[in-house]
């Protein structure tokens, strides 16, 4: 979620809240970096990813509707406009960020998946720069120039090491990343007047609805009929990895601030590496750990620019 999206937090936070707050963030960034161990389980029942994703909103989608429901009840019924941009936000910021994120996932390990995607906040100051015209000071300009420099090693690490089509995987989940950043670029405005549950509530509506009309016209509906595992890793998917995260992020915003939280989600790419070594059996190397750092530590300098 935009951190700009958010309302500030109070800039004096008592201590047990605070560490309730970064106890949440946490836990939600780790649950969140957890689909990518999930799709690569999924994927050794030999499904693709139009059907990884479809189960995995199926089992999400009920929730988010009636919240959506509940919201449409509850809540002033909103102008034609912003119904249209909520769709455009729901096909761009979820539907093609996942469907490109699970693509790129069959090729390369979730360590370097999960970094790449991690640089979403550069993508969106690199966006507004070119586009918007925003001045980009020095330390953003070496917070860029780390980050990057991290993601580069990570990837020719899994390049050389004769990892699967790593050129595919990487610029797909590359473009995971920026289609993900333009969400927050263009939901800015609309959450403020809207609010962020029925913002998010109305958006994943909208991408399940993507996912699961896009299973029935590229497949047959006899890939419904899974083994028992495959039902049981997308109800993970879809409640732990997708239905948890998105609530625990938008309650420690709301907690402790955006700013706090984010730095908080920065245990999501470490979380990944390691869940990947634990649970996948992928390497962990020097040259992924040396990655992992540049990327996190550009992120923090970011984080740290008033």
């Amino acid at each position: 979620m935009s951190k700009n999206a958010m309302a500030a937090a109070p800039t004096s936070i008592p201590r047990p809240a605070l560490v309730a707050g970064l106890a949440i963030a946490i836990g939600g960034a780790v649950l969140f970096s957890t689909k990518a161990i999930v799709a690569k389980l999924l994927y050794r029942y030999h499904i693709d990813a139009v059907t990884l994703i479809a189960f995995r909103m199926l089992f999400s989608f009920p929730f988010f509707l009636a919240i959506a429901l509940w919201k449409m009840r509850t809540e002033a019924p909103l102008p034609v406009i912003d119904r249209w941009r909520i769709l455009g936000l729901g096909l761009i910021g979820y539907y093609l960020s996942s469907f490109l994120d699970f693509l790129g996932l069959q090729y390369i390990s979730v360590g370097l998946e999960r970094l790449i995607l991690f640089l979403t906040p550069t993508f969106v100051l690199l966006i507004t720069s070119v586009f918007l015209k925003r001045h980009i000071g020095r330390l953003e300009w070496a917070a860029l120039a780390v980050s990057y420099c991290g993601i580069v090693l990570v990837f020719v690490h899994d390049l050389q090491g004769g990892a699967g089509n790593a050129v595919l995987g990487s610029t797909l989940v590359l473009g995971s990343a920026i289609s993900y950043a333009l969400y927050l670029l263009f939901c800015g405005e609309l959450v403020k007047r809207i609010g962020t549950l029925r913002l998010v509530s109305y958006a994943m509506c909208v991408s399940s609805v993507a996912c699961i009309a896009q299973f029935f016209v590229l497949r047959p509906a006899a890939l419904l009929i899974q083994p028992s595992e495959v039902y049981w890793l997308s109800l993970v998917n879809g409640i732990f990895c997708t239905i948890f995260p998105v609530f625990m992020t938008m309650y420690a915003v709301r907690r402790i601030g955006a700013a706090t939280a984010s730095q908080a989600g920065m245990v999501g790419p470490v979380s990944t590496l390691f869940l990947g070594a634990l649970v996948l059996g992928e390497p962990i190397t020097a040259v992924q750990l040396a990655g992992t750092g540049l990327v996190l530590g550009g992120i923090y300098m970011l984080s740290r620019k008033k």
